[in-house]
């Protein structure tokens, strides 16, 4: 059954009383009474048979070390209930406002509502049922681009309207990649005959066509100007769309098809996976260079074809992956070291991965057996929330320029819209991109 709003169409992206008042008793107590159910006893017996806080003076202890330690506090959720917690507690001074002790107000806080099914639902007929290829995107000009079969069309997501930018013969298709410039107007195309289309959608003219591989070009994305095409030929490029010679580099390393591409926030790494299991991280100065060993790390861990990839928003050297139907893991990186930070087994095949710019969350689509969204809190890895209404593997995700709505595409013919990263009026401020886990610690040299 749909689990959100679909209207039939033939066309593809069509929308398919108060209470009184009681008087509180007054207490005159000369002691208070402990409320044995509002107590941590696990936590309580820790403490009285073992456990021990040191406290260290405050005029003895470091303001380094004291922002290092509430960081570390912040971090692990520290247990922060008390061991006897009292019934009636003391009344609150005549010269603090009452309302800053409000149970509504801290709990309204807690946590966001979180939709759990979807806001709109699209017809996506054609949609080739390929593990390895990328065919959905959402540009920063708000216009959502979605391959299907020979065409490539556009969803407005202002008014959604829909029009067809590309449309190709059968001996150039079918379309294999999308991926939108960082302009929001130029859309990258790339096609099973092994080319890349550069289109302008502002006048649906095509701009350029770039060659150099052999075989269908199934992952691309952008460092500015740097178009970066991985295909079936094992051959990652960097193409400067500006010169006519736009081949500037070429990684090679895979011995599989590259599934997945993706740039760092800072335009200085690259992740790459492909259908050998493996996962690298390049460097951008290392293109060009003729090494034998062109890599900053070559990590093996995963057990299946590595698509799902996506770097952190909040921390820059931290690199989220996800393994196929043999691994169904998401595994956390730290790309200066290379070292594994966590491996979190999700049950099913890991398509896609999104980070929420705005809260630390990572959002993970899922193929066999129950084609779903998960939700997870960062870095503790609970699940938020599961997302259903796919009725087969949900191979692309994508963000809207806000960050706000999430777009899945399967083979089920379907694309969803997902309120599921919240809005503008419940969403926290996003957190300040930190290149180290703790940036303003003075380091020991």
């Amino acid at each position: 059954m749909d689990a959100g709003i679909r209207y039939n169409s033939s066309s593809p992206l069509s929308l398919s009383g108060r209470t009184p008042s009681r008087k509180k008793p007054r207490y005159d107590l000369d002691r208070f009474i402990p409320n044995r159910s509002a107590m941590d006893f696990d936590f309580a017996h820790f403490m009285l048979t073992g456990g021990k806080v040191k406290k260290d003076c405050p005029a003895q202890c470091s303001p380094s070390k004291h922002a290092y330690r509430k960081h570390l506090a912040e971090i692990f959720n520290v247990n922060r209930t008390r061991i006897l917690s009292f019934k009636n507690k003391e009344p609150p001074s005549k010269d603090v406002s009452q309302e800053s002790f409000s149970p509504t107000q801290i709990s309204s806080k807690c946590q966001r509502h979180i939709p759990t099914s979807s806001e709109k639902t699209l017809d996506a007929p054609d949609l080739i049922d390929d593990f390895y290829l990328n065919l959905l995107d959402w540009g920063s000009g708000n216009f959502l681009a979605i391959a299907l079969g020979n065409l490539v069309y556009l969803w407005n997501a202002a008014n959604g309207d829909t029009s067809i930018l590309v449309e190709v013969d059968d001996d150039i298709g079918p379309v294999t990649s999308v991926r939108w410039a960082p302009d929001g107007r130029h859309l990258a195309v790339g096609f099973a005959n092994s080319h890349v289309q550069i289109w302008d959608s502002s006048t649906s003219k095509m701009v350029r066509t770039l060659s150099g591989h052999r075989l269908r070009v199934g992952s691309l994305d952008w460092n500015n100007s740097i178009l970066t095409t991985g295909g079936m030929d094992c051959l990652i490029i960097n193409n400067d769309v500006r010169v006519r010679s736009h081949s500037i580099g070429v990684y090679r390393g895979h011995s599989q098809e590259i599934c997945g591409l993706k740039w760092s926030v800072s335009g200085k790494e690259l992740a790459s996976g492909g259908n050998d299991n493996l996962l690298y991280i390049w460097n951008m100065s290392m293109a060009s260079t003729n090494s034998a060993t062109q890599w900053l790390h070559r990590i093996e861990e995963h057990t299946s074809a590595v698509k799902a990839l996506a770097w952190c928003p909040f921390q820059s050297n931290l690199l989220a992956s996800g393994g196929g139907l043999g691994d169904q893991s998401i595994k956390f990186w730290n790309s200066n070291t290379g070292a594994c930070l966590n491996s979190v087994n999700t049950g099913s095949q890991v398509c896609c991965l999104l980070w929420n710019r705005h809260e630390r969350e990572l959002l993970s689509s899922h193929g066999f057996n129950d084609n779903q969204l998960i939700l997870w809190k960062y870095p503790s890895m609970i699940k938020l929330s599961e997302l259903y209404g796919h009725t087969k593997r949900v191979l692309h995700l994508t963000q809207s320029p806000d960050g706000y709505t999430v777009a899945s595409a399967a083979p089920d013919e379907t694309l969803r819209l997902w309120k599921v990263f919240g809005s503008p009026e419940t969403v926290k401020p996003a957190a300040r991109m930190t290149t180290e886990p703790f940036p303003n610690i003075a380091r020991i040299r």
